[in-house]
């Protein structure tokens, strides 16, 4: 790029002033024999620190090409220039495009510095004609020498050539051309992505002002982060004219961020919205959605880490991502190119994807051997022949893409249309043969009059006889009870009375205390139907402790209650389960086998809506207890009888279903002898 010549560092004799003849001095003179350099590691010496500091010859300091420097270039370079001639004329020093350049020469009196140009890429905002502020004037009046100091701090990741060289007026002239040549054809490249991106950006907004669509809004952020991102590379390019030169820090603010924020965060939105990953692959939708996440906060890391000026990290953390995402995004574009068949929009989307993912990564591969691994990440997205193919093909997809996905809706729209017309005209035909059959009713309508009221007169002699039958009913069931109270009260009337007559007082007392309570009981659930089985079942208990005491403990009785029961809601007949368990004291206590009467009463849960009463005793059994009895039949137990009718009253009334089974237990095993008796009652 040079007109001057670049001879091997071991071939440059190091000297410290320039001598020459100002009248005929070469075109291009190479300074690197003549430059004597400092390195500011730390940035804090002054120019005034630096007139009296200690320079030498540092030759790795200048390359030709563009060079990693990790953490930033702080530099300053001190040249002592004699004008032999007898001419005082101007010759130009161009050094390269650095972020931050300040040009001072030094007072061979006082040796003091005076800045005489303040320039870079980070602080020139001097128009649009900024690029001619890169090269210094270097004035020597005839027979003087000067000295000048140029403080060069790359502060960027990637610093551009260093190649310091002496032109004369004319040779700068035809240096500035021949940059502006070299750069002019990737700056057209530029411009003719920039048109096409904005083609794409405008049919974008045109859609989705049509289609309010989500993909069509993540379409066009992508497309306005590219050309944001590809204008802003004017401003690198020397000599070209950017709508952008007054915020020159803008494109370093805005070049690692906009990789991430176009190829991955708008990618992922875009895809995510584009494919309907929510419906169709969940799974990859909370992949999506997530590693969007993770790069909209690694875009806040890299604005933070530009903001204090350390400008390589966000270079490695997009270098690990980079290349941390290579091989999952191959896998996601297997896993969509096996739906690529039931999915139309799939091969838009897989398609546009690859050719951008191949032609970064061809680029990136070109770019590692003269460039390096970090280097290479950092400018993957210059823009080459190979990017912006990679680009305008992935947008072309998309766009194509998203028309396709814009057709099929319009087809839906109209697909659906037509149903509607097609409905609509059903409905007008059917309001037709409804307006006939409506005619036909009205002819009809004194006819159905009539007979409906006689249907009504037919409903009403029914309803009163039903009214009439429950009545009845009723009134059986209470004259039923009238039989049961009379019974039990005459049963435990006789118990008091064997108490009395052996002078047990104190039993008696107590007895008659429960006896009391059962009366109370018996009084109240029989002016009801049905009682609660908590109710139930605190009645048993008081009924058999009287019993066992009237017996003197020679019965034992336990009652079992399924956990799973709710007591205080489940309901049964009052008085249907008292006459027996009487029944089942009475025979359980003659049977001589056993010296002592046992009886269990069980509740369970068979079924949501259907409660098992079991009553098993140990006594002689009902067949033996029918052979056995030796009263006489006015006094013979009519208690059991009593409970069965009441139940069939019970089911016809309310339909309730009691079914009651009595098993004498010698029928199925002859060593056993006893009854159980066994009521399923339904829980309406």
């Amino acid at each position: 790029m040079f007109c001057c010549s670049i001879v091997t560092k071991a071939g440059i004799p190091a000297l410290d002033t320039l001598v020459a003849d100002f009248d005929h001095l070469p075109a291009a003179v190479d300074l690197r024999p003549y430059l004597l350099s400092l390195v500011d590691k730390g940035g804090s010496l002054t120019p005034q620190q630096i007139s009296s500091a200690s320079f030498n010859h540092n030759y790795h300091l200048f390359h030709v090409e563009k060079k990693h420097i990790g953490k930033g270039n702080n530099c300053w370079l001190k040249l002592h220039v004699r004008n032999t001639g007898t001419q005082d004329s101007t010759l130009t020093l161009f050094a390269g495009w650095h972020d931050d350049m300040s040009w001072y020469i030094q007072d061979s009196a006082n040796h003091k510095m005076h800045l005489l140009m303040h320039t870079g890429l980070m602080r020139d905002r001097a128009g649009v004609q900024r690029w001619e502020h890169y090269g210094f004037n270097v004035t020597v009046p005839p027979g003087s020498t000067h000295t000048y100091f140029l403080h060069i701090n790359n502060k960027y990741y990637n610093e551009n050539g260093l190649m310091p060289t002496l032109f004369n007026d004319l040779q700068y002239g035809q240096f500035r051309n021949g940059q502006f040549e070299y750069y002019r054809k990737e700056t057209i490249l530029i411009h003719v992505l920039l048109g096409m991106l904005l083609v794409c950006l405008a049919i974008a907004v045109i859609n989705y002002i049509q289609l309010p669509d989500k993909s069509y809004m993540y379409f066009a952020a992508y497309m306005l982060g590219l050309i944001v991102f590809f204008t802003l590379r004017l401003e690198s390019q020397p000599y070209q004219l950017s709508v952008f030169y007054r915020w020159p820090m803008l494109k370093y603010y805005w070049d690692i961020p906009a990789l991430l924020f176009c190829f991955y965060l708008m990618y992922l939105a875009f895809g995510n919205t584009f494919l309907n990953l929510q419906e169709r692959y969940p799974f990859m939708e909370k992949l999506f959605t997530s590693v969007a996440a993770i790069i909209g906060g690694i875009i806040i890391i890299c604005f933070y880490c530009i903001a204090l000026e350390q400008y390589q990290v966000p270079v490695m953390i997009y270098s690990y991502v980079y290349i941390s995402t290579l091989l999952p995004f191959l896998i996601v574009f297997i896993a969509l190119a096996r739906r690529s068949r039931h999915h139309p929009l799939v091969r838009f989307f897989l398609f546009g994807s690859l050719c951008f993912y191949m032609a970064s990564f061809g680029s990136f591969l070109m770019l590692i051997r003269p460039l390096g691994l970090i280097n290479a990440l950092g400018e993957i997205s210059a823009p080459s022949l190979l990017i912006v193919a990679g680009v305008l093909l992935q947008s072309m997809f998309f766009l194509a893409g998203l028309s396709y996905r814009n057709k099929l809706v319009h087809h839906e729209r109209t697909r659906t249309q037509e149903l509607l017309i097609k409905q609509l005209n059903k409905n007008k035909e059917l309001q037709r043969k409804l307006n006939e059959q409506l005619e036909e009713l009205v002819k009809e309508q004194t006819t159905e009059i009539l007979r409906k009221k006689q249907e009504l007169e037919e409903q009403r002699k029914i309803h009163l006889e039903t009214e009439y039958d429950k009545k009845l009913t009723e009134i059986e069931l209470k004259a039923i009870r009238a039989q049961i109270n009379p019974h039990f009260i005459f049963n435990c009337l006789n118990s008091i009375q064997l108490f009395v007559m052996q002078r047990d007082f104190e039993y008696a007392q107590k007895y008659l205390s429960d006896f009391s309570y059962l009366i109370r009981k018996t009084l109240d659930f029989s002016r009801r139907n049905f009682i609660s089985l908590s109710d139930e079942i605190a009645y048993l208990n008081t009924y058999l402790g009287l019993e066992k005491m009237r017996f003197e403990h020679k019965m034992e009785y336990e009652i079992y209650v399924d956990p799973a029961i709710a007591t205080s809601e489940s309901e049964v007949p009052a008085m249907l389960l008292q006459p027996y368990v009487e029944n089942a004291v009475k025979y359980g206590m003659t049977n001589t086998s056993y010296p002592i009467g046992k009886l269990l009463i069980q509740f369970n849960q068979i079924a949501p809506d259907m409660l098992e009463c079991l009553v098993e005793d140990n006594g002689i059994g009902i067949i033996r207890s029918k052979t056995l009895r030796t009263l006489p039949k006015h006094h013979q137990s009519s208690g059991m009888e009593i409970s069965f009718n009441r139940a069939e009253l019970l089911n016809k009334m309310y339909n309730t279903g009691i079914h009651i089974d009595i098993i004498d237990k010698s029928e199925n095993n002859n060593t056993e002898s006893g009854t159980i008796v066994r009521i399923l009652i339904p829980q309406l």
